[in-house]
């Protein structure tokens, strides 16, 4: 069975809860999810694997959490080719831009990013987005 890794980091617990409900649609797809915070696996390790979820809120002016996982992608970056990458947050304020510019970026490392775009959430999740959640764990043991 496969395992898939669901990396995330949550200030408040909503991303935590998006981050959980991915693993629960992995398991449900037929495939084993390892959930763990960034500070918890190096980027080296991560692209070991064809495939992963990545969980960041919008922080500030809509960026990515600076201290953790700014510094993650950065090292991830040049090891995303070939890589299929599904991408997760919850945000406080203004429209998504940091999942657009997140998709991007992965994008243009040359990785495919499930569904085409991530799921996101207006503070805590709630049951639709759980569920879109769940529905892209799914996908990306499908990928």
């Amino acid at each position: 069975m496969a395992e898939i890794k669901v990396v995330y980091w949550s200030g408040t617990g909503n991303t935590q809860a998006m981050a959980e409900a991915v693993a629960k649609g992995i398991q449900s797809a037929g495939a084993t999810a390892n959930v763990l915070g960034f500070s918890e696996i190096s980027a080296a390790e991560l692209a070991k694997d064809s495939k992963f979820a990545l969980g960041c809120p919008a922080m500030g002016a809509e960026v990515l959490e600076e201290g953790e996982v700014e510094p993650f992608m950065t090292e991830l970056d040049n090891l995303l080719a070939g890589k299929k990458v599904a991408l997760f947050g919850s945000y406080g304020w203004g429209s998504g831009e940091w999942m657009s510019s997140w998709q991007d970026r992965v994008s243009s490392d040359g990785a495919t990013v499930v569904n085409g775009e991530g799921v996101m959430a207006n503070n805590a999740p709630d049951d639709g987005a759980l569920a879109e959640c769940e529905a892209l764990g799914k996908a990306l043991v499908n990928a």
